[in-house]
């Protein structure tokens, strides 16, 4: 899969900030395609006491749930660890298993933000910006913003808001099961978004696409660490 530079990646707090100040501005919010067949899932897994990072992405056909590819990647930490950069930490690993791809998927679930976010550009909108493509956030919990209570049942949501906006929906995917955050990132709304993640999560709190992606991930970990030289 071919993927654009958008940019050189800072390895600073305060350029980083500025980055993402500027890109803010090319997220695009609109209704995710009337037709999604394959969705890919996301996830990252790092090796305790080093500073390697592991990425793997999961491409599944819909509405059954079958794995038609599968990529993952190795890479050094580039960015420490600092709340609201985490696409500066966790991208780059992601990218190098994006860009192994045979197959454009249609759509992307991250396990992160989107613009659920407090400069309005988190993982999934970071990310959805170097591939082009549909991209969504469905975290497993609140970076910034307040909600009413969400009803116990699935489907049920709220709407997350902050500073005055609302930028994404707290969503029950399992009746009387912790909800999830769900956000555009790039090419979605909010709308579109909720109901992706709903088709996407027929059983359990979080997407199957996200679920693959972080058990393969975890098995990448530990099948690769040692194999990568320093």
């Amino acid at each position: 899969m071919k993927i654009k530079s958008l940019h050189p990646w800072p390895r600073d707090y305060h350029r980083a900030v500025a980055l993402q100040d500027r890109l803010r501005s090319r997220v695009v919010i609109q209704p995710l395609p009337n037709v999604i067949q394959h969705v890919a899932g996301a996830d990252v897994s790092y090796d305790k006491g080093s500073d390697l990072m592991h990425a793997a992405v999961v491409v599944m056909r819909l509405p059954g749930f079958e794995i038609t590819e599968t990529q993952s990647a190795s890479v050094r930490v580039p960015f420490p660890y600092i709340p609201g950069l985490l696409s500066f930490r966790e991208a780059p690993a992601l990218l190098a298993a994006f860009r192994k791809l045979v197959c454009r998927p249609d759509a992307v679930v991250f396990d992160g933000q989107g613009i659920a976010h407090m400069r309005g550009i988190g993982l999934a909108s970071h990310v959805g910006l170097w591939l082009g493509i549909p991209s969504v956030g469905c975290a497993k919990s609140r970076l910034v913003g307040e909600h009413s209570e969400v009803g116990p049942a699935r489907g049920r949501r709220a709407a997350l808001r902050y500073e005055g906006r609302i930028i994404g929906s707290v969503l029950r995917t399992r009746d009387d099961v912790k909800p999830v955050f769900v956000s555009p990132g790039h090419l979605a709304d909010i709308p579109t978004a909720v109901r992706l993640i709903l088709r996407s999560a027929p059983h359990f709190r979080l997407p199957e696409p996200t679920r693959a992606a972080h058990h393969l991930v975890n098995r990448v970990r530990v099948w690769s660490a040692p194999s990568v030289p320093r």
